[in-house]
């Protein structure tokens, strides 16, 4: 059992320090191994790779045993930082200034897992407890999240592993420390809508068929949809074209084929099934008696979720309103994370950072946030295994 004392802005320079871009690890996660060892946790690496897509080494460190079982989710890949020149500092010095930890990574998401493993040791250090303690960290989430978070758990289960709850340390706060936690999320299902017509010169175009002219009637219909109105807990299903491409370099050609992309972001009034064949036949219709052809592929990256409000929740928002002051909101906004993947294993919330400035140049957190976030991390074990 460790006696040290971690601190968890120093941790999270040293994890920022890593260039861990997806999905390069960079030595970032044995850095954490590192920690997590000398505090006693047992740690163990899980590799994944799968045909078209590049391999991604895991971690997953439990304490204790039998349950209750608290996990704490995060990844410690990130973006790439685009443009350096642009950023104040390089973007991995983990710059303080001005009361701001300056870094890639700071707000999503090393920030919030040296803040769980700061917590974690503390509450170690504290006295015995009975259950499992656990950090699962992917360093695979930024990216096509194949294999990572997914096929941990996945493993574990098939080793015997049983996760109670889950907390993940996205950034979940729109404007400061503690005024939201993430209860759930919407699906998000990509649609790709291609038309094929006839070629010919813009000159002619009685012998051409031009695809763009079908496809944006389709378009149309399509992002006229009202889906639904939303519930208490979710906001309204939206879709959004995201991409419009035709088969053309030239001024005076009619192309071929146009294609479209759609992405729908829909809670739990819809279904994938069900926006798969609204789609489907929304399109066949305005095509219905044409000479233009369509081909429409469909990917499901996320299903909509939302975990019961229970005592696991009411722990959280005790613990995040007892730290900050404020009376947090359970909120089901934004877009997908991980724990899309753990709401199939167990119950799971998500609290971490305020994320205005994740995946932007200068991204950076209050040096104050990081150690709240630690303080209410602690809150939350320690409630937990009470």
């Amino acid at each position: 059992m460790s006696a040290s004392i971690i601190d968890p802005v120093e941790l999270t320079q040293s994890l920022i320090s890593c260039p861990s871009v997806t999905p390069t690890d960079a030595g970032v996660l044995q850095v954490l191994q590192d920690q997590l060892t000398k505090i006693g946790f047992r740690c163990t690496r899980m590799p994944f790779s799968e045909t078209g897509t590049e391999s991604v080494d895991n971690l997953f460190a439990s304490y204790g045993e039998g349950s209750p079982h608290l996990c704490f989710g995060g990844h410690t890949d990130v973006v790439p930082v685009g443009n350096s020149a642009s950023w104040t500092n390089d973007p991995f010095d983990a710059v303080i200034k001005d009361g701001n930890l300056y870094g890639r990574g700071t707000a999503d998401m090393k920030s919030a897992i040296a803040a769980f493993t700061a917590a974690a040791n503390n509450f170690i250090n504290a006295g015995d407890f009975k259950g499992t303690l656990s950090l699962l960290i992917t360093n695979d989430e930024e990216g096509p999240a194949i294999n990572g978070t997914q096929k941990v758990l996945e493993a574990l289960t098939k080793n015997g592993e049983k996760i109670d709850s889950c907390i993940v340390g996205e950034p979940t706060c729109p404007t400061q420390l503690g005024d939201m936690i993430k209860i759930g999320r919407r699906g998000s299902l990509t649609t790709n809508i291609s038309i094929t017509g006839i070629q010919g010169h813009v000159a002619y175009p009685q012998w051409t068929l031009n695809p763009i002219d079908a496809l944006t009637k389709v378009l149309g219909k399509i992002v006229d949809l009202k889906l639904d109105e939303g519930t208490d807990d979710f906001p309204p299903s939206n879709i959004e074209i995201v991409k419009i491409d035709a088969d053309n370099t030239a001024d005076n050609v009619v192309p071929q084929s146009a294609t479209a992309q759609i992405n729908i972001r829909y809670n739990i009034l819809q279904t994938e099934d069900g926006l798969i064949k609204l789609l489907k036949e929304m399109t066949e219709q305005e095509l219905v008696g044409t000479e233009y052809t369509s081909d429409i592929e469909f990917r499901n990256s996320a299903q909509p979720f939302l975990t019961k409000e229970s005592n696991f929740t009411k722990q959280i928002k005790e613990a995040v309103d007892d730290v900050t002051g404020l009376n947090s909101e359970f909120s089901t906004t934004g877009g997908t994370s991980d724990a899309r993947f753990f709401k199939d294993y167990c119950e799971v919330a998500e609290f971490g950072l305020v994320g205005s400035t994740a995946h932007q140049v200068d991204e950076h957190v209050a040096v104050k946030d990081i150690e709240n976030l630690s303080k209410i991390y602690e809150e939350i074990i320690k409630k937990y295994f009470s």
